[in-house]
């Protein structure tokens, strides 16, 4: 029974994204909602109060996508300092392919970021704890020299949250010299800082 209750809802936020992604989320209703998910009006109350929960719902559904592959990354066999830059590129790349798979739902994202923001509290602290266990593997390995490996994976996460909206909308690069380059110049901020040695 909980497989069933758990697949309707997942048929039913994935048919929202859908939808909100296509016609956008003041233009969708929750009768919209229900008819595209061949559901009842009472199936979709069951499991939301309002479209605002659904819309949650999806934003949350997205992050968990995104939390897999970051935790598929965490678990591959290789040095700490190449899984954290592949674990950096792959956040910053996965957070930009669901913002544009979400179309219309973009907009949006930007436009209710606080609401999201409650939301990505569960995600933050799961990416937290993936950049703290990276660290301490390349502590442990000789890779990392870090004093507070909790304060420097809050850093980090925080440094790269920040990067998102920038990242997304192009505007960390001015030139298909720089996009070439951006990777590089990323990693190098976050291994060597900007202090002279």
């Amino acid at each position: 029974m909980a497989l069933t209750v758990s697949k309707t809802r997942d048929v039913l936020v994935e048919v929202a994204r859908q939808l909100f992604a296509r016609e956008g989320v003041d233009n969708t209703t929750m009768n919209d909602i229900a008819q595209a998910s061949q559901k009842g009006r009472r199936t979709l109350y069951t499991y939301f109060r309002s479209k605002d929960d659904v819309f949650l719902a999806v934003v949350e559904s997205e992050l968990d996508k995104q939390c897999d592959i970051l935790s598929d990354i965490a678990a591959q066999n290789m040095p700490a300092d190449e899984k954290l830059a592949m674990f950096i590129y792959t956040r910053l790349d996965a957070v930009k392919n669901i913002v544009f798979r979400n179309g219309t739902l973009r907009a949006q994202l930007f436009r209710d970021i606080w609401r999201v923001e409650k939301i990505r509290k569960k995600f933050d602290r799961h990416v937290i704890g993936i950049l703290k266990n990276i660290l301490t593997d390349g502590i442990n390995d000789g890779i990392f020299v870090a004093s507070n490996i909790q304060m420097t994976a809050n850093i980090l996460h925080h440094a790269l949250k920040g990067l998102e909206v920038p990242y997304i909308r192009g505007l960390m690069v001015s030139s298909e010299t720089d996009r070439i380059n951006q990777k590089e110049f990323v990693m190098n901020m976050i291994f060597n800082g900007i202090k002279i040695k």
